[in-house]
């Protein structure tokens, strides 16, 4: 199938650090809008000049306040003041840390403690639980609620909108210690935790450098403009979201609806009408079912694949009526999404391919906390279906190929590799090869044009007897097809009596109780129906790769806030 490029572009700016991403866009957009966003039920809006001067007055009261190269945490949902903090604590030589907004208050208080936080802003989520829960962080000096309430009073605590009118009353009496300051471009100015508890995660140090090398590269990567809409769905703690969702966005000019709620996301879709979204697997997953669920619903399954078949042949030609054939599909999502941008776990080409039939072409991409996050992506109009795409601009990728095999680690080196692990010299050390490439512990392989494929992650790999390595993430990107499973994940199992005993490739399946042919059956029954479906997998699989066991549960597997299935949490 010949791929049509129904992208427009310009070309962006460049910019060479991130207090000249916030001035260039206010001189370029000004009094444009950058956010759409609900507060008090109410959409509002805020411009391009709005980030600018509040940057600038948050800079300058942190610095009024002493808070200079200190570690000040945000915590919270989506809202135009995370960003413009990012950007003024960054932008002042302080190091931003953002927390999950999942994280337990207990494990909250531990990492602010280990990342030695002096400051935290949040957001109404927080109100009235986040001092009670690090009141004994010896170093916490200051808590700044972004959406008050009247409880939130107290020694230490100084409202956003008091912090910015204290910045702004310096600057008028003449303080310049923000304005003139420059930025350390070395210097850590982003700590962010991977996932995990205390114990296990490790802090990413990231400087001006990397982050502004980010920006650039995903914005030289990606046919995007100033006159592209987005949805802003993942949170902005998650790197993905902050480098390519929210900085690549203000860099090219763009606007963007900060969705107010899980349960609204379409709702705003339609209204808001985005050309493009910034998501990950999960999301599209699931407007993926919606789609097939609905066709399925009114009768319409044999005419659309019809007629899908049909555009298939159109396209061959160069005939693009995507937009007559399948408007209806697309309405749901406003009527003018052109492309998603998907990265953080594999998706299946099938859902990509039919995205692209109704019109949606999704960019798939990869990359990881300790790059910035974005290694590679699908270019629009060069896109290779399982390909993660080719390597950014600025990034060089290799792969440290087992011997004897087709497929080895994938390798990073660029101006967007990180600093080191926090605190972590050892950790450090074992991820960076002699030469300064960053071992990224995912395994794949890399086609003649420069496509990089994933096939795993190392740690996630099941050895069997015989040495023969399994990924999981393969054998569950088949499962993924069957219409009976609804989530799946798969993993190595030995029998807790026999510690001789071969390991069994085992699939455990959440099946999609929705699903008619599943409706009144005995769980039994459901298991059965469900075996049956994964056992007709193995007929594609080389023997070494056969599921042999099928445990099914009805609860979903928990998740994180960038909707990945937590491994470490199934036993």
């Amino acid at each position: 199938m010949r791929m049509v490029n129904n992208l427009h572009a310009k070309e962006n700016k460049v910019i060479s650090s991130l207090r000249d991403l916030v001035d260039s866009s206010a001189a370029v957009f000004g009094d444009k809008n950058l956010y759409h966003y609900v507060e008090d039920g109410t959409v509002k809006q805020y411009t391009y000049n709005d980030l600018q001067a509040n940057v600038n007055a948050i800079g300058t009261g942190l610095l009024k306040l002493g808070l200079s190269e200190k570690r000040v945490a945000i915590i919270g949902d989506n809202h135009p003041l995370y960003t413009t903090v990012y950007l003024a604590v960054t932008n002042s030589n302080n190091t931003i840390v953002p927390f999950d907004r999942e994280l337990a208050l207990d494990q909250l208080e531990n990492f602010c403690e280990i990342a030695e936080v002096e400051a935290i802003f949040y957001t109404a989520h927080f109100n009235g639980k986040l001092r009670e829960a690090t009141k004994n962080v010896a170093r916490l000096q200051y808590y700044f609620p972004i959406q008050p309430n009247a409880d939130e009073v107290g020694e230490k605590v100084m409202p956003a909108a008091e912090l910015i009118a204290l910045g702004n009353k310096a600057i008028e009496e003449g303080d310049r210690s923000y304005l003139d300051l420059v930025p350390d471009m070395e210097r850590c100015c982003s700590l962010l935790f991977t996932s995990g508890t205390t114990g296990t995660s490790k802090g990413v140090m990231l400087c001006q450098r990397n982050l502004t090398a980010a920006v650039n590269s995903s914005c030289k990567s990606m046919s995007y403009d100033d006159e592209n809409r987005f949805v802003s769905v993942l949170p902005p703690h998650h790197t993905y979201e902050m480098t390519c969702g929210e900085l690549g966005v203000i860099n090219i000019g763009a606007e963007a609806f900060i969705n107010d709620s899980i349960k609204h996301v379409m709702k705003n879709f339609a209204s808001f009408k985005p050309n493009a979204l910034a998501l990950v697997p999960l999301f599209v997953e699931t407007m993926h079912k919606r789609i097939w669920d609905e066709i399925r619903k009114q009768g319409l399954e044999k005419k659309v694949r019809m007629a899908m078949k049909a555009n298939a042949a159109l396209l061959n030609v160069g005939v693009d009526i995507r937009h007559k054939l399948f408007g209806r599909i697309t309405a749901a999502f406003g009527g003018n999404l052109k492309s998603i941008v998907c990265g953080g776990a594999p998706i299946s080409p099938t859902i990509i391919q039919d995205f692209y039939h109704f019109g949606i072409t999704v960019l798939e991409g990869y990359g990881i906390t300790e790059c910035a996050p974005l290694v590679a992506v699908n270019s629009p109009g060069k896109v290779r279906f399982h390909s993660v795409g080719q390597p950014v601009y600025g990034v060089d990728v290799r792969i440290d190929y087992d011997p004897g095999q087709t497929t080895g680690e994938i390798q990073v080196k660029g101006e967007n590799v990180m600093l080191g692990y926090y605190q972590n010299e050892e950790a450090t050390a074992e991820v960076f090869t002699e030469d300064g490439y960053f071992r990224t512990g995912d395994i794949g392989y890399m086609d003649k044009d420069g496509y990089i494929y994933i096939t795993g992650r190392k740690k996630n790999v099941i050895i069997l007897s015989n040495g023969k390595n399994v990924f999981p993430e393969e054998l569950e990107e088949y499962l993924s097809k069957i219409e009976l499973v609804s989530e799946a994940v798969v993993v190595g199992r030995k029998n807790a009596e026999d510690e001789k005993s071969e390991v069994a490739i085992t699939a455990i399946i959440v099946p999609d109780m929705e699903n008619p042919a599943l409706a009144g059956k005995s769980p039994e029954e459901v298991h059965e129906l469900v075996r049956t479906a994964v056992m007709a997998i193995n007929k594609k699989l080389p023997s070494f790769k056969h599921i042999t066991n099928v445990e099914i549960r009805y609860e979903p597997f928990e998740k994180n806030s960038s909707r990945k299935i937590k491994r470490y949490k199934i036993k």
